[in-house]
């Protein structure tokens, strides 16, 4: 008896492994024989609908399945249908437009969902606006209470910087403190530089600038490390404000159709390195444990605290959970090109004896990235001007000659900004691109006022340039900083035409609908190691994906003529 049960026992479990990959071929959609278990029935079906899968093995479809979260199976209604049963909800697209979750390569999530609630100056045009709505913040506000926000670009009314005596009057009781759009330049008020103690005698830090008049007079513009004179005297906003930042800003990024995000904090040159770790443990993990994780979201911390990256990651794994991962590490070479603090080979135009900011000195940052880099952490480095990218490639090609080969995908933040020999050493080395398409359309005017007509158009966004190279091109917002709108920076990654601007700015960089929707699907999954899970409609991979509000592919592509309808996190409706 004891004999039969055993041998009984024995074909069942060489039955079930030689089952099991025609089970798990059925799961993950590729089975197209006749066999299929009565209880492999999907959770949701979509069909009727204009699909772009951003997988290369079958890029366009009308209908999926889900299951479990999960992209059960994605092809033509007559693949899907037979996994439509009992409890499957079933959604006719009426032919709409259908793509992957968007996944936004470069943010700062918190510090967005923060800047909601401040005072915004995106998008101010005239000085008188500015003080206007400086004046408007300030009339409630408690005597002594910091007035904050940001968002303000001095090339929006002719390039004049605005100076602490636009604002004094109108804030006598509060300091101010105002970030440029770039977040590489701030603006303090006569008050605020009185409690940060800066004077006439103040030093400039290493990696920053105080502006000053003729007569060394302190302006109340601080760039870069400098902020951080008067930004360590800004109390720490409290726990609970810093988790609905979190919760405001997901919503709006699903608003935008936006499912990922890589986050790189609250972290800037000279932040303290606390505040992407503080983020992380008190609001990231909380959010993740109680439920209120709406999107899924990749974290970099800064380099001086890889060890304490590696340790976690050691212990943890890279993947939290389902929505939150840990990536990596990043660091500063240069500043901004709005600030004058973006590091060039030639001098500014408007600026002749500065070439920019080498913000972190390259020794340190070369020893920084050798450690990281052996204790696999994959490493993103902010540059945006021409010497400052080539010093990074430079930097990278030496990282790799010193440690061992592996799959590392070095990053480069920005690249706004390249000499003609660049484009090629990304492809070559095999960096990724993160850049913000939308930046161009506020660079446009104030890189041809800064570098010259010439050197602007030779070397600015070269997106083209870089996909024709082979590089990894991955799109982002670089929120608050831009808006975080992938629809509108698709359009102007296709287009490149700038406010008021007739013609495309330097037409031969720019690409094509799919190549600028891979950039913000797949190759963004790509670019931080996520593409088991994310950036395509693919068997096995979570259902996020956006429904939009066209039928069409050329409406897509037309302006404002399409919008999010519907996004969706793992199967699930989660906007509107």
């Amino acid at each position: 008896m004891n004999f039969f049960i055993v041998v009984s026992a024995s074909v069942s479990i060489l039955l079930s492994i030689a089952l099991f990959p025609l089970l798990r071929t059925n799961y993950l959609g590729n089975l197209r024989g006749p066999w299929s278990p009565s209880s492999l029935v999907a959770d949701l079906v979509v069909s009727n609908g204009t699909i772009y899968t951003s997988d290369a093995s079958l890029p366009l479809a009308d209908s999926m399945a889900v299951r479990g979260g999960r992209v059960l199976r994605v092809g033509n209604y007559s693949s899907v249908q037979d996994l439509a049963g009992h409890g499957t909800k079933v959604i006719n697209l009426e032919g709409k437009v259908v793509v992957p979750g968007f996944i936004d390569s470069h943010v700062h999530l918190i510090f967005g969902g923060l800047q909601m609630v401040r005072v915004e100056l995106r998008g101010v045009n005239k000085k008188d606006e500015f003080v206007r709505k400086v004046k408007d913040a300030a009339t409630n506000l408690k005597h002594g209470s910091w007035l904050l926000g940001g968002g303000w670009n001095n090339d929006l009314w002719g390039g004049e910087l605005p100076i602490a005596s636009w604002i004094d009057d109108v804030t006598p009781h509060n300091p101010v403190w105002l970030s440029r759009m770039d977040g590489h330049m701030g603006l303090a008020n006569s008050l605020a530089l009185k409690i940060a103690g800066i004077t006439n005698y103040t030093e400039d830090p290493n990696g920053g600038a105080i502006m000053r008049t003729t007569d060394g007079e302190p302006t109340g513009l601080l760039i870069d490390s400098a902020m951080m004179l008067v930004l360590s005297h800004i109390p720490e906003v409290s726990v609970d404000e810093r988790r609905e930042a979190l919760v405001r800003a997901s919503n709006l990024a699903l608003m935008r159709g936006v499912t990922t995000v890589v986050d790189f904090g609250r972290y800037f040159p000279g932040a303290s390195e606390e505040l992407p770790w503080e983020d992380f443990s008190e609001v990231y993990r909380w959010a993740d444990s109680s439920g209120q994780m709406k999107i899924r979201a990749c974290l970099f911390f800064p380099m001086d605290t890889w060890s304490r990256l590696q340790d976690l990651i050691h212990e943890k794994g890279r993947k939290l959970s389902q929505l939150l991962y840990l990536g990596g590490v990043k660091a500063f070479s240069d500043g901004s090109l709005g600030s004058n603090s973006a590091l060039f080979y030639e001098p500014y135009i408007d600026d002749p004896q500065n070439c920019g900011l080498q913000v972190t000195d390259m020794e340190s940052l070369l020893n920084m990235t050798i450690a990281s880099d052996k204790s696999e952490l994959q490493v993103a480095i902010h540059a945006i001007g021409d010497r400052a990218n080539d010093l990074i490639l430079d930097m990278y090609k030496s990282v790799v000659s010193t440690n061992r080969m592996r799959d590392r995908r070095f990053r480069i933040e920005h690249a706004q900004h390249l000499a003609p020999r660049t484009p090629a050493q990304f492809g070559e080395e095999g960096i990724v691109a993160s850049v913000q398409p939308d930046h161009l359309l506020d660079d446009a005017d104030s890189a041809k006022r800064k570098l010259g007509a010439e050197r602007a158009q030779r070397g600015s966004y070269l997106f083209q340039s870089l996909l024709a190279n082979n590089a990894l091109l991955a799109f982002g917002s670089d929120w608050p900083v831009a808006d975080i709108n992938p629809l509108r920076s698709i359009k102007t990654a296709m287009k490149r035409i700038p406010p008021g601007w007739e013609n495309a700015w330097i037409p031969s960089e720019c690409v094509n609908l799919f190549e600028a929707l891979n950039a913000y699907t797949i190759s963004a999954a790509r670019a931080c190691f996520l593409e088991e899970d994310v950036g395509s409609l693919s068997p096995g991979k979570f259902a996020d994906f956006v429904v939009l509000s066209t039928d069409s592919w050329d409406d897509f592509v037309a302006e404002e003529s399409s919008s999010v309808e519907a996004t969706y996190v793992s199967g699930i409706q989660a906007y509107p």
